[in-house]
C-alpha cells in the first residue's frame, strides 16, 4: 500500500515537473521571438553635426559626446550586463546577470537574479503597448507574472528612461523636443504610445551624462498604491561601443533626489552591439 502511494505521488511530481518545464520552454520561446522582433536593421543613415546644429549648446554637447560623427544611426542596442539587485531598502544585495535589447519599439530584459537555491530567472519587457514581468524560481516555479495597465505604464517609464543607452533615438529627428534648464541640466520631452515622458539629464561641461531622472509610475509608496514617483540613475563610468559613448556603470533608484532615495539596481555594461 505504501509503495503504491509513494509511486502515485512520485508520478504526480514527475508530471508537474514536466508541465513546468514545458511552460518554461514556451515562455522562453515567446521572449526570444519578441527579442528578435525588436532587433534593428542596418541603416545607411549616419550621424552628422548638422543634425543637432539647431539645438541649444548644452544639448549639442550631449549628442556630440555620445555619438561620433559618421556613426550609423542605430535603432536598437543589445546589451550584456552584470551587477546586483535588491528587493527593498532593508534587503541584501544579490548578484544579477542579464542581457537586454532596447529599440525604438520596446525592450526585453532577460535576467538571472540570485544564486544557488534561490535563483530567479525571467524577463521584464515592454512591447506592443504592453508591459509584462515574469520570473520563476530556477526557471520552473512561477514567482511573478505581472501584467496590468499599471505595469504597462511603469514599463513605459523604464523604456524611455533607458534611452541613454541608445542616444540616437533622442535626436530631434525622432520627434524629441529639447530645452535647457541651465548649462548642465537639459530636458527631453517625448511620447511613448501617447504617454508623455520628460527626461531630465544632468551633464558635465563636456556633455558626459552624470545623472538622469523622470517621473515614473510605480507602487513604491507607503500603502502600495501607484503614483508618479521620482525615478533616476547615476552613471559612474562610460565606454564607447561602435561610435556610441554610453554609461557603462550605473545605479538606479526610486524616489531619486529625495530623502526617500531607494537604490535597488546596480549594473556594469560588458558588451553593447548597435544595429
Amino acid at each position: 500500500m505504501f509503495t503504491k502511494v509513494f509511486l502515485s505521488i512520485a508520478a504526480l511530481v514527475a508530471i508537474a515537473f514536466i508541465i513546468l518545464v514545458i511552460i518554461g520552454v514556451k515562455n522562453e520561446q515567446e521572449v526570444n521571438r519578441i527579442w528578435r522582433s525588436l532587433e534593428g536593421l542596418p541603416t545607411e543613415n549616419r550621424f552628422t553635426k548638422d543634425m543637432v546644429a539647431g539645438l541649444p549648446a548644452p544639448v549639442q554637447r550631449y549628442f556630440l559626446h555620445s555619438i561620433a560623427p559618421g556613426t550609423p544611426l542605430a535603432s536598437s542596442v543589445s546589451l550584456k550586463m552584470s551587477g546586483s539587485f535588491r528587493m527593498a531598502q532593508d534587503k541584501p544585495w544579490i548578484p544579477m546577470q542579464a542581457t537586454e535589447i532596447l529599440s525604438t519599439k520596446g525592450f526585453v530584459w532577460k535576467a538571472r537574479i540570485g544564486s544557488g537555491l534561490f535563483q530567479m530567472i525571467g524577463s521584464d519587457r515592454y512591447t506592443n503597448k504592453s508591459g509584462r514581468m515574469r520570473f520563476s524560481l530556477w526557471g520552473l516555479i512561477p514567482l511573478v507574472n505581472a501584467h496590468s495597465p499599471d505595469i504597462t505604464r511603469s514599463s513605459i517609464g523604464r523604456f524611455a528612461g533607458e534611452f541613454f543607452w541608445l542616444p540616437s533615438v533622442l535626436l530631434p529627428q525622432c520627434g524629441v523636443s529639447w530645452k535647457v534648464i541651465d548649462e548642465k541640466t537639459i530636458q527631453a520631452s517625448l511620447k511613448v504610445d501617447d504617454e508623455p515622458v520628460t527626461l531630465t539629464l544632468f551633464i558635465d561641461a563636456n556633455g558626459k551624462l552624470l545623472k538622469l531622472s523622470l517621473p515614473r509610475w510605480g507602487d513604491q509608496t507607503e500603502d502600495g498604491s501607484y503614483t508618479y514617483i521620482p525615478f533616476g540613475g547615476e552613471y559612474q563610468e562610460e565606454k564607447t561601443f561602435g561610435g556610441f559613448t554610453i554609461p557603462s556603470q550605473m545605479s538606479a533608484s526610486w524616489w531619486f533626489g529625495t530623502e526617500r532615495y531607494s537604490e535597488f539596481f546596480r549594473a556594469t555594461i560588458e558588451q553593447a552591439e548597435f544595429r
